[in-house]
């Protein structure tokens, strides 16, 4: 956290919120060593400490990404039983797509468009290493199509990943690819009986590893590229995944530490913004806050609506991949970790289709913003019916621009004062959220005072686009499911 050099009575404001803050960061960390979690849930009083172990915060510049992914429609597709070598997605398509994000959302600010699993990726070039075509649709075709429109392109694909036969040398070295695979007899890993049998991994600690994950984002860094999403770390890192077991070698503690700072060199070399997913977040996300951008906090979107929001095994959190099973529990429970100038949370997709009213709609998108976190909208042309103007509200959206990171009023799943979360804006101003999770009206009062605040502040609700007065507090009662956003300005 920032804090003022000027000691105006703003400036003391401030500090009293971060004296508050620093007490929620004192709690300890109930989570499990570096080798491994439990698989039970528990009710944690509060969420990760970082104190003893703070991030460098020197990548930290970045505000979390608005934008369209393809998952809903992969996801979609993937219930209808067509496997992924079926999967596609025509030029046409691609093209109604990135037309409709151009003129419905990117005079929002969501300005790109990224792909993801399910589809089936290839290296088609006879010396190609890296991937080249997602589906039927080459990568640098994609990327012109969306730059016509003012339009980036994003691409899911690891770094850690091999894609090409291993006869092909590494970019820079006159090491092959082959000889960057696991050596049984010569490197350790967590699960030496297993085998990878989901994915090729290169091990990081190889001759020519750094040259191989390099040569990735300068491939992708040439191709007009400057986002990536990187999965299954946790697979990587040691081969357990809560919800099936062991699924490969992993590669340990050490290796992936190795491959997370080789990432961040070079995605930040080549102006690389660097999302890292299903990652265990041992040691209170220790390397993950160190060395990515943004990482996921919860568990994947899937069927989406308030389930996946707020309900799914609510006040739980586990000791490795996915830590919560919705995403107000994982940016509660993450909220330390994260703020202004710190690694960003993802909540994974949004898929405004899925839910059941507005009150639910309008909690969904202000939760994100008011953690700083993305929104990846997943709804498509066709699903998307009349729930655009959900994500083109220009008051909230103004928080991603100010880089705004909230917290919680109370870092503990089983806290209800997590359901108030509040943070400042550049310009001083004060943003303050209410969040009712239940299926019951609930009121909330809070005393600005309470958050280190003197004095009446004007309010304005942020998705009522009224003004509302003035006041040194706020008496709120909301309909289940509902939120109130305000902002609070001398």
């Amino acid at each position: 956290m920032n804090i003022l050099k000027i000691l105006t009575a703003k400036a003391l404001a401030a500090m009293v919120m971060l004296c508050l803050l620093l007490s929620v960061v004192s709690c300890s960390d109930d989570g499990p060593d570096d080798n491994g979690g439990s698989s039970g849930g528990s009710t944690e009083a509060e969420g990760p400490d970082v104190s003893a172990n703070a991030p460098d915060r020197g990548i930290h510049t970045l505000r979390a990404p608005l934008y369209w992914s393809v998952y809903e429609r992969c996801w979609l597709m993937e219930r209808q039983g067509i496997p992924g070598d079926k999967m596609d997605i025509t030029a046409d398509q691609w093209d109604e797509i990135i037309n409709w994000m151009a003129v419905e959302m990117l005079p929002y600010g969501y300005n790109m468009l990224c792909t993801d699993g399910f589809i089936s990726m290839h290296v088609d070039s006879p010396d190609g290493i890296y991937l080249e075509r997602y589906g039927s649709m080459p990568l640098a075709d994609l990327v012109k199509r969306c730059k016509a429109k003012g339009l980036k392109l994003g691409v899911y694909d690891n770094p850690l990943w091999i894609h090409c036969p291993n006869e092909r040398i590494v970019p820079g070295t006159n090491v092959s690819v082959g000889s960057l695979r696991y050596q049984p007899g010569s490197d350790k890993v967590v699960h030496s009986s297993a085998s990878d049998t989901w994915f090729h991994w290169i091990v990081a600690s190889h001759q020519g590893a750094k040259e191989y994950i390099d040569g990735f984002f300068k491939h992708y860094h040439d191709l007009g590229v400057d986002f990536i999403r990187v999965d299954f770390l946790s697979w990587y890192e040691d081969g357990n995944d809560r919800g099936m077991g062991t699924v490969g070698r992993g590669y340990g503690r050490d290796c992936y530490e190795l491959a997370l700072k080789y990432m961040c060199e070079s995605a930040t070399k080549y102006g690389i913004f660097l999302s890292l997913v299903m990652p265990h977040c041992y040691k209170s996300a220790e390397l993950e806050a160190k060395y990515g951008h943004m990482f996921r906090i919860v568990r994947d979107t899937a069927a989406g609506g308030w389930d996946f929001c707020s309900n799914s095994d609510r006040r739980l959190s586990y000791g490795n991949w996915p830590n919560c099973n919705n995403q107000f529990d994982g940016f509660v429970y993450w909220s330390k970790v994260a703020g202004r100038g710190s690694v960003i949370m993802d909540g994974d997709f949004t898929r405004l289709n899925t839910f059941e009213n507005d009150a639910q709609k309008e909690s969904e998108i202000s939760l994100q913003l008011m953690a700083g976190g993305p929104i990846a909208i997943a709804d498509q042309p066709s699903t998307i019916g009349n729930n655009a103007r959900f994500y083109q509200n220009s008051e909230l959206l103004a928080l991603n621009a100010d880089r705004f990171a909230g917290r919680p009023l109370a870092a503990s799943l089983i806290d209800n004062n997590n359901q108030i979360w509040y943070g400042q804006m550049r310009n001083g101003d004060w943003v303050v959220g209410f969040f009712n999770r239940d299926a019951v009206n609930k009121s909330f009062s809070l005393k600005f005072s309470s958050l280190g605040l003197s004095g009446t502040f004007k309010i304005r609700d942020l998705w009522r686009h009224a003004d509302e007065g003035a006041a040194d507090h706020l008496d709120v009662t909301l309909n289940p499911y509902a939120c109130k956003i305000v902002r609070l300005s001398k």
